[in-house]
């Protein structure tokens, strides 16, 4: 008897073991209970919910409608119809962005985002789709013409963006100047700047190229650049048949010349780098 029992003990601790290996997969890294279902959640959901800074212009921004519009929104709404669900736009706080996506209220990060190691380590990031670079912006009336020029004065930039990387980076830059402000958008960074609350923002090239054509004498950018960067997408770390299915669309869209079109109506020519 005591021999059957062991033998019981014995047949149950080996069944635990097994079910506990069985369930490992992808080289130990995941599990079946963990398998990606990320494209096929969102093609049951119907909708792919797009996080952004909805004070980003030309890529995510209210037009005078106070509706979202840009280049991202564009391309992510044609990647949306190609895949055969809807385009949910939801405003984030661009400092809180890896919260909401690991949170599950945004399904991804879609507005301009710099790849970066910092984020290649908590999200799953798609293919560039675009080059960028970090510049600074001051008053078009301003005599400062180079970055050596702002010694001892006040810069402006986003909080949580990575304009501040760009910063970080030039440290002789950055222990130049007299203070460096961090803002909730750029909106409000060029709106300081405009008052004299600064004297400089650093951003993204492609947005000050939209503020000082649309506001034509106002603002001028610096030659200097602080960093070259490649926009992607973001979307929640594993997701990577959503990315997957996301950069196909991307890939199509380029060779069939679509992300050209719509990258000429924000641009004026295009500056997509997916072949």
């Amino acid at each position: 008897m005591k021999k059957m029992i062991k033998l019981f003990v014995i047949t149950m601790l080996l069944a635990v073991l097994a079910a506990g290996c069985s369930k490992k997969s992808d080289n130990g890294t995941g599990s079946s209970a963990e398998a990606d279902t990320s494209l096929e959640d969102i093609k049951t959901k119907g909708k792919l919910i797009l996080g952004l800074d909805d004070a980003f212009p030309p890529m995510g921004f209210k037009d005078d409608n106070q509706e979202i519009v840009g280049f991202d929104i564009d391309v992510a709404r044609e990647v949306c119809k190609r895949m055969g669900i809807e385009l949910e736009i939801q405003p984030i706080s661009w400092d809180a962005k890896e919260v909401e996506l690991s949170t599950k209220n945004i399904d991804c990060i879609w507005n301009g985002m710099t790849y970066n190691e910092e984020r290649a380590k908590s999200m799953t990031l798609s293919i560039p789709y675009m080059q960028n670079t970090q510049v600074a912006v001051v008053l078009a009336g301003s005599d400062v013409n180079t970055l050596a020029d702002l010694a001892g004065k006040t810069v402006i930039i986003q909080n949580g963006s990575t304009a501040s990387d760009a910063v970080d980076a030039n440290a002789d830059f950055k222990s130049s100047l007299k203070e460096l402000v961090k803002v909730e958008d750029n909106v409000q960074a060029l709106l300081d700047l405009k008052v004299s609350g600064s004297d400089a923002v650093v951003m993204d090239e492609v947005v000050a190229r939209y503020y000082t054509e649309k506001e034509e004498g106002t603002y001028k950018i610096l030659e200097e650049t602080l960093a070259d960067e490649d926009y992607v997408v973001g979307f929640r770390k594993g997701d990577k048949t959503l990315c997957a299915e996301v950069e196909k669309h991307l890939k199509e869209m380029a060779a069939d010349g679509t992300l050209t079109q719509i990258s000429e109506t924000w641009f004026g020519k295009n500056l997509t780098t997916i072949e």
